[in-house]
């Protein structure tokens, strides 16, 4: 018995600890990365052969252009695990870290056209 009510399938097991995935950090060189900095995937992770299934499923996930939320939701990973994970991509190369404006700066126009597409797709 899976304690779940008749005809309900088992809810999948994670093999591997939230905290196993990050080395048990809860930080990345990438500090404070809103949950809305939007993430792409570089050449470099788009061909990149040897990640774990968590940087693997980033890599083919950004392919469009997502939020560090988005990236949590679609992978059912902590908000947390999912920053460290994004900010260790960024410094090897794997993922482009496209930062929120800040007060007084204006946002890049190709972002802007690229999430202007994202949300026309979907």
């Amino acid at each position: 018995m899976n304690g779940l009510p008749d005809g309900q399938p088992d809810a999948p097991v994670r093999l591997v600890r939230p905290y196993a995935m990050t080395g048990g950090r809860t930080l990345s060189s990438y500090a404070d990365l809103e949950m809305e900095t939007l993430v792409s995937t570089t050449s470099r992770g788009e061909s990149s052969a040897d990640l774990s299934l968590e940087r693997r499923s980033i890599a083919l996930l950004c392919r469009d252009i997502l939020s560090i939320a988005e990236i949590s939701a679609r992978l059912d990973l902590p908000l947390g695990v999912t920053r460290v994970l994004v900010g260790d991509m960024a410094d090897e190369g794997l993922v482009h870290v496209h930062r929120p404006a800040q007060a007084g700066e204006r946002p890049d126009l190709a972002l802007l056209e690229r999430v202007l597409y994202g949300l026309r797709t979907i």
